[in-house]
């Protein structure tokens, strides 16, 4: 079940959902805009290994924007600050977002239960296209769970996102090759 705008206000003055900076008018009728934040990344080599840490160069848009290319992966980062303690979140890309051939993310569009930092973003585009820090980038919508959480995700010794991150975070893949507990990948 999707919540719905009064229920994501109700569950924001219980504590369970927090949104910074929080806009009553980015409130859609069952999910809430968030916007660009002002910093991109690109990963400084071209090829990229999943059991290697892969570097990003970050740099900011500027106040005239700036075009993206398809041939170029970037990482983006929301505006907004959220946790969600109790609800499932989901980030979307807005229809508008689509329209103009941005994809906001390449897998990662679920959060989970104890989720609390800002999102990072994986943009590929279709053409170029020119972005503005602070644009709506997408949307998020919470879903009801059932049944209790065994461990939220911000408590979580191997949660490798839990940093506070108002910037793009690169892919931490690399940190299950030695993982401390066990056998992350499966041997074949």
């Amino acid at each position: 079940m999707i919540l719905t705008d009064f229920e994501i206000l109700n569950e924001m003055k219980k504590g369970t959902i927090k949104i910074e900076p929080f806009h009553a008018h980015c409130m859609g009728t069952n999910s809430y805009d968030v916007h660009l934040g002002k910093t991109l990344a690109v990963y400084v080599d071209d090829e990229l290994d999943a059991k290697k840490h892969n570097k990003i160069r970050k740099f900011e848009i500027p106040a005239e924007g700036y075009v993206l290319q398809p041939e170029i992966f970037y990482l983006g980062v929301t505006l907004e600050y959220t946790e969600t303690h109790a609800h499932v979140p989901f980030l979307e890309g807005k229809s508008s977002t689509g329209r103009l051939g941005i994809d906001i993310h390449a897998t990662a569009g679920k959060g989970d239960v104890g989720f609390c930092n800002y999102w990072t973003l994986e943009i590929s585009v279709r053409k170029p296209v020119r972005v503005y820090a602070g644009m709506p980038i997408g949307q998020l919508i919470y879903f009801m769970i059932q049944g209790d959480v065994k461990t939220f995700y911000n408590q979580k010794a191997n949660a490798k996102y839990n940093g506070l991150a108002p910037e793009p975070v690169e892919s931490m893949m690399w940190k299950n090759v030695n993982e401390p507990n066990g056998k992350v990948w499966l041997d074949v």
